[in-house]
């Protein structure tokens, strides 16, 4: 991997557009919503496919692994449904979300556009976003509906994004907790942030070159950009 930059010592002022992932990135991880989301993957897939837990379980990441997301998997392979899929697995309890002043000071002291993208859904979003308190920061949620089902990382969603959205990638940056989803947006020329995470399938691996810094977190990272001047 190349050398990191670190956010103390490099300027921002290029960036335009900036794009945040939303799941274990916008809020920390250790509110384990995702593991919520999990779980309702797996009932979805029991109750729909009429397949023991195990069965189910097994199914359910070989299809994240091969299709990107399970959804894409049960869409091509059983004619699932993507909104009844996407209404059942986000009805979660999102209280462990608490409103974020931290964050939302560092979002108010970031010059440019915000946007989500993400491979939930948008009413998902707005309610993640809402339960921060930081939903006024952003301009538009682009979510897996907008990106015709087709999730990250195909690049065909990256563009899908940048040309509904009228971005210049040069001038816009890409935060995710997964290392494989900066990937395109780095091929098309945007900075790129990994918000580092515990889950061995999300980190980088030995030769990818494609992360330009990475964030312990995304408040104390935005913290360093926005305290440069």
């Amino acid at each position: 991997m190349k050398e990191r930059k670190t956010a103390e010592n490099n300027q921002f002022d290029h960036i335009e557009t900036w794009v945040f992932d939303l799941d274990n990135t916008l809020y920390p991880a250790a509110c384990r919503l995702f593991d919520q989301v999990d779980i309702r993957i797996g009932q979805f897939i029991v109750e729909k496919l009429a397949l023991d837990a195990k069965e189910a379980r097994v199914l359910q990441k070989r299809y994240f692994k091969e299709h990107g997301t399970t959804l894409s998997g049960l869409m091509k392979l059983h004619d699932t449904d993507p909104d009844e899929y996407l209404d059942y697995v986000h009805d979660i309890d999102r209280s462990a979300i608490l409103p974020s002043q931290e964050l939302d000071d560092a979002l108010g002291r970031l010059d440019g556009r915000k946007v989500i993208f993400t491979n939930g859904s948008a009413d998902h979003a707005h309610k993640v976003m809402e339960r921060l308190e930081v939903g006024h920061h952003f301009d538009v949620v682009f979510d897996i509906v907008a990106a015709n089902y087709l999730p990250k990382p195909d690049p065909a969603t990256y563009r899908a994004l940048i040309d509904e959205q009228a971005i210049e990638p040069s001038r816009a940056i890409l935060i995710d907790d997964i290392s494989h989803n900066l990937r395109p947006a780095a091929e098309l020329g945007m900075t790129t942030v990994w918000v580092r995470t515990e889950e061995d399938w999300a980190k980088p691996k030995p030769g990818d070159d494609w992360l330009d810094y990475i964030a312990d977190d995304l408040v104390s990272w935005l913290q360093e950009v926005t305290a440069r001047g």
